[in-house]
């Protein structure tokens, strides 16, 4: 073998181990793991909070509890981006990818986990105060509604970035050989 072809092959091992290391795979989990936790807690969050309101309210005008429970059905929504971008996130999982891959898969998690959560907040948070002054004026359940639509849409918006870096995560990636 020659010189220049020993150089050449100690060359792709040190790159593919600088680009490759044993660790990569680990962000990539997290990033799993993150997307699917802060979207459960967001939904769980919305849920309860909005859920408080709606019973409160069954009491004053119990025909309209069935309508008021938009917005626990809306907070739970949220944890189902939460499991389509872990199972996105986990299809694409091996022992051995490259460094870049991980951290784009951590990114995606992280954003639809955290705007999840966002969501899931800004859902309890108006739909407690909207389900108890849409039971005593029913006018105003058409604004709560709006209001939930726009506060559903923070979490869509990650769903959205996170595939966006997903897809960016399989183009020109180092191929890890070992």
């Amino acid at each position: 073998m020659s010189p220049q072809a020993i150089m050449s092959e100690m060359n792709t091992a040190f790159i593919n181990e600088a680009r490759c290391p044993v660790y990569a795979s680990f962000f990539g989990a997290m990033g799993c793991a993150a997307s699917i936790v802060f979207t459960v807690l967001g939904a769980s969050y919305g849920t309860a909070k909005s859920s408080g309101a709606i019973f409160a309210s069954g009491i004053l005008r119990p025909e309209r509890l069935m309508q008021n429970t938009l917005c626990a059905i809306m907070a739970q929504i949220l944890s189902i981006y939460g499991l389509v971008a872990s199972v996105i996130i986990s299809g694409d999982l091996v022992e051995k990818m490259p460094l870049h891959q991980g951290f784009l898969q951590l990114g995606a998690g992280v954003s639809v986990g955290l705007c999840g959560l966002a969501a899931g907040f800004a859902i309890g948070i108006v739909g407690d105060a909207g389900v108890r002054a849409s039971s005593q004026q029913p006018r105003l359940y058409i604004g709560m509604v709006l209001i939930l639509i726009f506060a559903e849409v923070l979490g869509l918006y990650g769903v959205i970035v996170g595939i966006l870096m997903l897809t960016k995560s399989k183009e020109n990636i180092t191929v890890c050989t070992f």
